[in-house]
């Protein structure tokens, strides 16, 4: 469905009976200079006037990821935002990959946090999630309260003790390219690839709903070019200026990684020597399950982060 030239929408019914996520849709108005008005989509349950817990999905996953965390964190007294991102889920889908940057994608989730008001934020970030809400972060860091980061990253191209050595790899590489040189790929084969236990093909049906043909998949193709693995690269020096803000920034900030993501791994000790808020935390590992933590083990995910929050209060 195509709502205005080069802009495409999901049709409503590509999302009936979904496995575990019966949540009333929510939508805020997206601002963009070059593509005009845009609609992002987001889940919100809880109080409306209780502390803020913001959970971003990455790629190539939507707010489905987060469907077993979203009731528990609510019943805990918290308010859950999990937005779509731009590209994603039952948000808007410009059909240009020239639409998507990765400045663009973070100036695209400061909106949806400046739209809707939120503050008293704690962060769950995840895969994108972290790049993305940790750059917000650092635009408005008095919003945020707290993080809580899994399976993620912030990539200065830096070499170690201040990043990771050797990152990407080969692995990231190839998935870099084979993004960059094709027009469409399986999306839930992509979430079921890096998992412990493979999905049900119910639960993989889910995440290849937002994209009913290749026209709708963009912008999960073009946010993986968007690593910035070199100098130069889009987002790099903003990038560097985050971490700047991260090693002084002193309110909570806790890691949750699985056990079984060689991806992401590395970075678990950056973030827990790098952030002034990490110091001193009761950082955890998450075992059984491999990137998308969420999926596989998104209850013990979520008592992690009650447990974080109910410390930091």
């Amino acid at each position: 469905m195509e709502i205005r030239p080069g802009i495409l929408r999901t049709p409503d019914t590509c999302f009936d009976r979904l496995q575990d996520y019966d949540f009333p849709p929510n939508y805020v108005e997206i601002a963009d200079p070059a593509l005009g008005p845009l609609r992002m989509h987001y889940v919100d349950a809880g109080a409306p006037d209780a502390p803020v817990v913001l959970m971003l999905h990455g790629n190539p996953t939507w707010s489905y990821l987060y469907r077993h965390m979203i009731g528990p964190v609510a019943a805990a007294g918290y308010r859950v935002i999990a937005p779509d991102m731009i590209g994603f889920g039952k948000s808007d889908k410009p059909a240009d990959r020239s639409a998507y940057g990765y400045d663009r994608f973070v100036q695209w989730m400061r909106q949806c946090v400046e739209a809707l008001n939120l503050r008293r934020i704690t962060l769950v970030c995840q895969d994108w999630g972290g790049p993305i809400g940790l750059r917000v972060l650092s635009e408005i860091p008095d919003r945020f309260d707290a993080v809580l980061a899994t399976n993620t990253l912030l990539q200065n191209c830096d070499a170690p003790p201040l990043g990771v050595a050797g990152w990407p790899g080969e692995a990231i590489a190839a998935w870099i390219e084979m993004c960059r040189t094709s027009n469409d790929l399986p999306v839930s084969e992509f979430v079921a690839g890096p998992c412990v236990t493979r999905p049900t093909d119910t639960i993989l049906a889910a995440y290849d709903a937002p994209f009913p043909d290749a026209r709708y998949k963009a912008g999960v193709l073009q946010i993986t070019c968007g690593i910035p693995v070199a100098e130069g690269a889009e987002g790099l020096e903003a990038n560097r200026m985050a971490w700047r803000i991260l090693e002084h920034w002193n309110r909570p900030f806790r890691t949750a990684f699985s056990d079984r993501d060689p991806a992401t791994i590395g970075w678990e000790p950056i973030f827990q020597n790098r952030v002034a808020g990490a110091r001193g935390q009761d950082h955890v590992r998450i075992t059984d399950a491999g990137h998308f933590v969420q999926e596989e083990q998104g209850p013990a995910l979520a008592r992690a982060l009650i447990t974080f929050l109910h410390t930091n209060k």
